[in-house]
């Protein structure tokens, strides 16, 4: 009780022995699975990852899990283990090219900085000179020599620690030479070879140990590796088969439409030439209709106000035969280049649902010809709306026109 009544502030009392408290204990290892080996075995190739993995893979190693069945992913394992050091030697190598170019830049920029103040002093120098020391007064004169010495005690203190980085690559470039002897580049020879032997001689074991778990797998696969490659192929070679026949079945009813809708142009351009020819006849039977009228009038003496009004008549149903024949016209093809034109964007639109706009459309249509323009194909679009139909979707800034193909809906109108 008095002990406990000693403590200030009524702290708790320390641990049994004095001691510091203990380090929290490392966290558990994971148990061995093939599932956790390959999780492991990504880890180990990332380089974020590879201490806390190369730890598991040890300690797996420790335990005993390496057996027959697991070997092939230990054996992987340990290769990745292998690679992770000629990262790091080249990690090492990047750094010393590093550390090497900083030293040069360095080199340089102390050169640089030693030059100035050789020009500096120089200037110093000149200034102390009878023949201009004269004219300065005697507080410029003090000023003048401070300055000189202490930047001459500068440029001395850069001029040795440059000379002092010279002389330190010239004792390196010394000791390469040194090693570069006979007897020591013997030395490094043999050295190397025994390693290299010695690493042979590890992947050869390592290879010979992997090359009979193989033979004892391939036993117990062969079969079952047989019956599924056949089984693959078989389903591989079915399903190219469907997938050519279906391409060619769209193929094919993409040219019976584009063929029907041809034959449509050409029976509509015919008719439009047709209805032509039957306007100027039109026209030249009224020209003669009127021209006999105006004769029978003058004859019979009817009046002024009668002639006008058959003239009216006239002009009036040539005119709306003409626009009727103009209307007609504006729809139909001028050439079989449009017609090649109509079945190309038609193709291109069927297989567009959603409609494209014009520019999309037009840069399709520059591959098959450099020589169209956008302005064009949107004139040939608007001249047939029952084939053709544009639509505005977006709102504001995202507003966009696209056209879609309605001829199989435009057809129904006819």
């Amino acid at each position: 009780m008095q002990a406990e009544d000693a403590c200030p502030g009524g702290a708790a009392p320390a641990q049994a022995g004095g001691g510091p408290a203990p380090a929290p204990s490392p966290p558990a290892i994971m148990h061995y699975s093939e599932h956790e080996a390959a999780l492991l075995a990504e880890k180990l190739k990332d380089d974020s990852k590879f201490s806390e993995a190369i730890t598991v893979l040890l300690s797996w190693i420790e335990r005993g899990e390496v057996n027959r069945r697991s070997a092939n992913q230990f054996y992987s394992m340990v290769q990745s283990a292998n690679s992770h050091v000629r990262r790091l030697m080249n990690e090492k190598a990047t750094h010393e090219q590093e550390m090497e170019e900083a030293k040069e830049n360095f080199k340089n920029a102390l050169t640089g900085i030693l030059t100035q103040f050789e020009q500096i002093v120089a200037v110093f120098n000149a200034s102390t000179r009878q023949k201009a020391w004269d004219h300065f007064s005697k507080a410029q004169r003090k000023n003048i020599d401070i300055w000189r010495k202490h930047s001459e005690e500068l440029r001395n203190a850069q001029s040795e620690q440059l000379m002092g980085i010279r002389r330190e690559e010239e004792m390196e470039m010394s000791d390469d030479e040194n090693c570069d002897s006979p007897t020591k580049k013997m030395r490094v020879d043999e050295s190397a070879l025994a390693a290299q032997a010695y690493a042979l001689k590890e992947e050869n074991d390592s290879l010979r140990w992997q090359l009979d778990a193989y033979r004892n797998e391939v036993e117990l696969l062969k079969q079952e590796e047989e019956q599924l490659f056949r089984t693959e192929e078989n389903l591989t070679k079915d399903q190219q088969l469907q997938f050519l026949q279906q391409t060619m079945q769209g193929m094919q009813q993409q040219l019976l439409t584009i063929q029907e809708e041809l034959n449509n142009k050409k029976s509509e351009l015919e008719q439009a030439k047709e209805e032509q020819s039957h306007t100027q006849a039109l026209l030249k039977v009224l020209q003669e209709q009127l021209k006999g009228t105006k004769e029978l009038v003058e004859t019979n003496g009817h009046s002024h106000e009668d002639s006008n009004e058959i003239n009216v008549l006239t002009v009036a149903l040539v005119n709306q035969d003409r626009e009727n024949n103009i209307e007609k016209r504006s729809q139909g093809l001028k050439s079989e280049k449009e017609a090649l034109l109509i079945g190309i964007i038609s193709t291109f639109l069927h297989v567009h649902p959603f409609g494209a706009n014009i520019e999309y459309l037009w840069s399709y249509m520059q591959q098959l010809d450099s020589k169209i323009s956008a302005n064009e194909i949107e004139m040939l679009l608007m001249r047939l709306p029952r084939m053709f139909k544009q639509e505005f979707t977006g709102v504001g800034a995202t507003l966009e026109k696209r056209w879609k193909l309605c001829a199989f809906e435009g057809i129904k109108t006819t």
